[in-house]
């Protein structure tokens, strides 16, 4: 057995992470087949996973910083490791902004109570078993002040049972860890008689049911073992074509109307509300008190400055410019519900048949995501200055709902998140290839190409051959002084950069633009892709293309626009 921590450091941390993402993907379908409560909209283990991916994505990067740096930390200074506060603190802020759903919201919360403990008066203090029933009590009170109105028979019981137990355990962590496992699986079991919503429907809650498991991988963090489960506490069965079944009450519907078929009938809020807040803490406060009037499933978490805000509102336009009015939202998403969900009092939906095959692209705007949907695409926004976690890249596969799907990453940062995407959705059935596109206009010169009648071999090659027939470049502004291969550049500067590496640096957006234009079309050329970001104006893609028409004969130009997508304009040359 491998050798496994004693007291809670920042190796624990790192090691809870990686099994509890593990844990949370294999129970993933499971959870989200029993989700029927706040909304039987069949996500809860997505959620979960994707929030606890963030995470741990967060942690990896902290020991990375470290090991780059030859940092010290630690609770005996060992070097080139973070210390406990640096990885519990990168742990919550990971979770925070990767939070999705009710339930990731609320495991972003417990996870930054848990997070408050061990950052607390130095690493020694609360590394114990002590530490950790300390740990998990703020944990569980932490995210029930977060809730607007807390229910019991949700995860917020198993959290507080899980503290319970903790608590009247003596040992060490691997003893206390152990004891709120046992715990949250009794309060799981007995959710179904605390929600009349999770009897009908003959569930457990799903929330609990991921903690359940996140709380196992915090077992094995500190004994090496996986904890006996016994008879599962969740009620989800497995069909014959090993698809989760959820068992139903008396009276309900066939197994094919899915979770939802034994939610209560009663209409609710259409809109899924969540964005992250900078604001002041009296901001906050009158924020609950705002969204708290226009809907339900409020739970608000974070702190210093930065927050989650979810809720389930029918005006998600109020919702949002409550945000403003508190501080500056970002990163917002709404989701419609959609007519026939539970939530919104629909009776059942249709069961959507598979597309024999899909494309799904990660682009760099909303003007790019629109073109790529209109050409049948199933898009995925990038975020400026953040990585994309590869579980929002299986979600896009699931979503597009296909038999066989062509993944366009379009960035070169994204090949092994989208190889891990790509291996995952394979294990769920799906057949993908994965064309490592580098540049969105090579994404664009390949959809151009898809045919979905041809055989699906032959399709990904004529796009792979499309995507690398086209050099792809880009216009952005230097941020800082740096180091580049044509050269300093100072913050301020304008660059042009050619299939990746800087090729040109300027003053002038125009200038410049042309002049990595003329170096891409010395080589030849047939069409000329222009990408429009926001902040460029039109003018400049007449000048271009007035440049194109009058120097390059039979060459043509076909411009977009991009929206806010991190460069200034996008070129491709096919």
């Amino acid at each position: 057995m491998a050798q496994v921590p004693q007291t809670f450091d920042a190796p624990a941390v790192r090691t809870w992470c990686g099994l509890a993402l593990r844990a949370l993907g294999r129970a993933r379908e499971e959870i989200d087949a029993i989700n029927v409560y706040p909304v039987a909209d069949g996500d809860t283990g997505t959620n979960l996973y994707l929030t606890v991916e963030s995470a741990a994505a967060a942690v990896e990067a902290v020991f990375a910083a470290h090991e780059v740096g030859g940092g010290t930390g630690g609770a005996a200074g060992t070097p080139s490791g973070p210390s406990l506060a640096d990885a519990a603190r990168a742990m919550a802020h990971g979770a925070l902004i990767g939070a999705r759903g009710n339930s990731g919201t609320i495991l972003a919360q417990l996870l930054r109570g848990m997070a408050q403990v061990f950052a607390a008066d130095g690493d020694r203090a609360h590394t114990d078993g002590r530490g950790l029933c300390l740990a998990l009590r703020r944990a569980a009170d932490s995210a029930r002040q977060a809730v607007a109105h807390p229910m019991e028979g949700t995860v917020l019981s198993v959290a507080s049972a899980a503290a319970d137990a903790a608590t009247g355990a003596e040992g060490d962590c691997g003893t206390v860890a152990l004891a709120a496992y046992e715990g949250a699986c009794a309060a799981l079991a007995a959710t179904p008689g605390q929600l009349a919503v999770l009897e009908r429907a003959g569930v457990v809650d799903a929330g609990g049911q991921g903690l359940v498991a996140v709380l196992a991988a915090l077992v094995e963090t500190f004994t090496g073992r996986t904890p006996e489960q016994g008879a599962s506490p969740s009620a989800a069965a497995v069909a014959a074509d090993g698809r989760p079944v959820v068992p139903h009450a008396r009276g309900c519907a066939a197994e094919d109307d899915g979770p939802g078929a034994c939610a209560p009938p009663a209409s609710g809020p259409a809109f899924e509300v969540i964005y992250l807040l900078d604001a002041e803490d009296a901001a906050v406060t009158r924020l609950r008190e705002r969204l708290d009037g226009l809907g339900d499933s409020l739970v608000v978490v974070g702190g210093d400055g930065l927050w989650n805000v979810h809720v389930h509102v029918d005006d998600a336009g109020a919702a949002v410019e409550a945000g403003v009015e508190a501080g500056r939202p970002h990163r917002i998403r709404i989701t419609h519900f959609g007519a026939g969900d539970a939530h919104t009092g629909g009776s059942g939906r249709p069961h959507r048949e598979r597309a024999q095959r899909a494309v799904v692209a990660v682009v760099p705007g909303e003007g790019l995501a629109g073109l790529y949907t209109e050409a049948g695409a199933t898009a995925v926004l990038a975020r400026p200055g953040e990585q994309l976690a590869s579980g929002e890249l299986v979600e896009a596969v699931r979503r597009a709902h296909a038999r066989e799907v062509v993944l366009l990453p379009n960035d070169p940062e994204l090949r092994h998140t989208a190889s891990a995407a790509a291996e995952q959705a394979r294990g769920e059935g799906v057949r993908v290839a994965l064309i490592p596109t580098r540049s969105a206009v090579q994404g664009i010169a390949a959809l151009a190409v898809h045919e979905p009648g041809r055989r699906f071999d032959e399709d990904v090659v004529a796009m792979t051959s499309a995507a690398g027939a086209t050099r792809h470049a880009e216009v952005a502004v230097a941020e800082r002084q740096s180091w580049t291969t044509a050269g300093i550049c100072q913050a301020g500067d304008v660059l042009g950069l050619i299939d990746g590496d800087v090729a040109v640096i300027g003053s002038d957006v125009a200038a410049t633009a042309e002049t990595v234009l003329d170096r891409m079309l010395s080589a030849g050329g047939e069409l000329v892709t222009l990408v429009l970001g926001d902040e460029v104006p039109d003018s400049i893609a007449d000048r271009l293309q007035t440049r194109v028409r009058e120097t390059y004969l039979a060459v043509d130009t076909v411009v977009y626009q991009g929206g806010r997508q991190g460069a200034l304009l996008l070129i491709g040359v096919e």
